[in-house]
């Protein structure tokens, strides 16, 4: 295949959206690891089985809009991942499979089969994440690609939002497993600092969470949950939100409830997309594109 640098890389898969440049400085080489340069997707906040007209009269077909965006990249992506809140919350158990198992269904129709999932709140709150762990398996894991360490944290099956001390002692012993300069990033659903608690923009134990990434100097967390795109330093780790695919949210306490932002006939789709995250490894480098589901 013919090589391409990352300025032709971004011409070519780019169906436009503002890139967010993250630099991570002063990382060392890993030893026997690859060093490989790559990109994964990350799609958020779909809530299949959402019905609501004046959010997204298009709740039943912006995710297929979404999957067929992705398989039309012109450079496919190493992996694909799912940062929560698959299906929209039911409390009828019986729903909760069927959109799941919906959701599962579209999904399926990914050119790229390499597909990782997060539970959300709307997925897993209600039973534990009992329904969700049976289509997807572990609701938190770990997993090495091309010299960056990935880690996924489950804030959300707790329905108080935690991570809760078994899963933190997890991740310790996980971390303990890096050196201080490995590459590391991060998927959550809920953001690991308080963006904004009162409506519920937080984790409750976030903040062990946090301590424990510290001493480590190269790491990034992706995460969804609110909806919007927010770029936030807890010291020197960098927090990216993801937007959603089925309606946005406000900016956090601009107005005085949580509540979706109308539907715009006028430019529709506007605020929904997903993400491309092209790595850059030997430097820890992480070059964000935001992309639109539909045209706006």
């Amino acid at each position: 295949m013919q090589q391409i640098d990352r300025r032709d890389f971004l011409k070519l898969a780019g169906l436009g959206g503002a890139v967010f440049v993250s630099g991570l400085a002063g990382c060392a080489s890993t030893g026997g690891a690859a060093q490989e340069d790559f990109y994964f997707v990350q799609l958020s906040d779909p809530h299949w089985g959402f019905q609501g007209p004046v959010a997204n009269p298009d709740a039943g077909g912006t995710l297929q809009k979404a999957v067929a965006a992705v398989n039309d990249l012109k450079i496919e992506p190493d992996f694909v991942m799912f940062t929560g809140d698959l299906t929209h919350t039911t409390d009828d158990p019986s729903e909760r499979r069927r959109r799941l198992a919906g959701f599962r269904d579209i999904v399926s129709g990914l050119k790229n089969k390499s597909v990782r999932f997060i539970p959300g709140e709307h997925d897993a709150a209600l039973d534990n994440g009992q329904a969700w762990k049976e289509f997807f398996g572990p609701s938190f894991y770990s997993f090495d690609h091309k010299g960056v360490h990935f880690v996924t944290i489950d804030n959300v099956s707790d329905p108080a939002a935690r991570i809760g001390e078994q899963q933190l002692a997890w991740l310790k012993a996980d971390l303990a497993l890096q050196g201080e300069d490995a590459r590391i990033v991060v998927f959550t659903h809920r953001p690991l600092f308080d963006l904004y608690p009162q409506w519920d923009w937080a984790t409750r134990d976030g903040a062990q969470a946090i301590e424990l990434l510290m001493p480590h100097r190269n790491v990034t967390v992706f995460y969804g949950h609110i909806h919007q795109e927010n770029h936030h330093m807890t010291g020197h780790i960098a927090h990216h939100s993801a937007k959603s695919l089925i309606f946005p949210l406000p900016a956090p306490g601009s107005q005085p409830k949580r509540a979706p932002i109308p539907w715009d006939a006028a430019q529709p789709y506007r605020g929904l997309g997903f993400r491309s995250v092209d790595a850059e490894v030997r430097k820890a480098d992480y070059e964000i594109t935001e992309y639109p589901v539909g045209k706006a």
